[in-house]
């Protein structure tokens, strides 16, 4: 089923120099609970603005990361499932790698507007942790594991890896 009223957002696959990943800590307000949902930063592309001009806006506001060039496009996303971002059928995700020396993520939002973006820390991970972790945490894409394997040891892609939920 084709998306018809997607929301369009783009996240940077942030790789310090020992290949760890920046990760947001999300969590989900659920009826049920809420759930915590670990994904690369980024966010939605806004009315007017390119993907890559939504990229280094994202990146400087949730970690305060300012990059001079415009990154390689390494995965693509599509996910049909209504409700998964409100007011929308589904969302397309367009991942870039962005290669740094390893920092300590503080953008220019405050703790108020994180929040309000369901942001509530950051965290720098190995690949064998993601691999391995057996919590009740999320990751988004689910299988990070396997196309982050892929990245790191087979380097940039010739096209853009389509990954699942």
């Amino acid at each position: 089923m084709a998306l018809v009223h997607p929301r369009r957002s783009v996240r940077a696959v942030v790789l310090d120099g020992n290949d760890r990943i920046l990760l947001c800590r999300h969590v989900i307000p659920k009826p049920t609970g809420p759930s915590v949902v670990w994904a690369a930063p980024g966010g939605g592309v806004e009315r007017g603005e390119s993907v890559l001009a939504a990229l280094h806006r994202e990146l400087r506001e949730e970690v305060g990361l300012t990059i001079d060039a415009d990154p390689p496009h390494v995965w693509h996303q599509e996910v049909t499932e209504p409700g998964l971002a409100a007011g929308y059928d589904g969302v397309i995700n367009d991942y870039f790698l962005v290669r740094t020396a390893s920092f300590h993520p503080r953008g220019a939002m405050s703790d108020d507007e994180l929040a309000a973006e369901n942001i509530d820390g950051f965290r720098w991970w190995r690949l064998p942790d993601i691999a391995d972790y057996r919590g009740s945490d999320l990751f988004s894409p689910r299988d990070l594991a396997t196309p982050l394997a892929a990245l790191i040891v087979g380097g940039i892609p010739a096209r853009a890896v389509p990954l699942g939920l």
